[in-house]
Formats: structure tokens, sequence, C-alpha cells
């Protein structure tokens, strides 16, 4: 069974774009803690 798609919204992109680049919290923990692909995340920088 597939895993169900989590369509962050900018809001929730701004707070974990802040916690990696404010509070210097890695990009592994985050995507750890939020479960998304470093790619996705890089993603995120770029498109905000």
């Amino acid at each position: 069974m597939r895993k169900k798609r989590h369509n962050y919204t900018p809001e929730e992109k701004v707070i974990i774009l802040k916690r990696h680049l404010v509070d210097h919290v890695a990009v592994s923990d985050l995507c750890d803690e939020y479960q998304l692909q470093p790619t996705i995340f890089y993603c995120f920088a770029l498109f905000l």
C-alpha cells in the first residue's frame, strides 16, 4: 500500500526552511523528522 502524499502549505515550507537556515538544523535531520526526500527540501528553497 502506498503512503499518502503530504502537500505542505507555504507556511509549513517556511517553518522547515527557517529551522535549517536560522536554527542550523541539518537537512538530513529535518528530512527524517518530516519524512521528506532531500531533493524535495531543496525544491522548497528554490520556489520560496
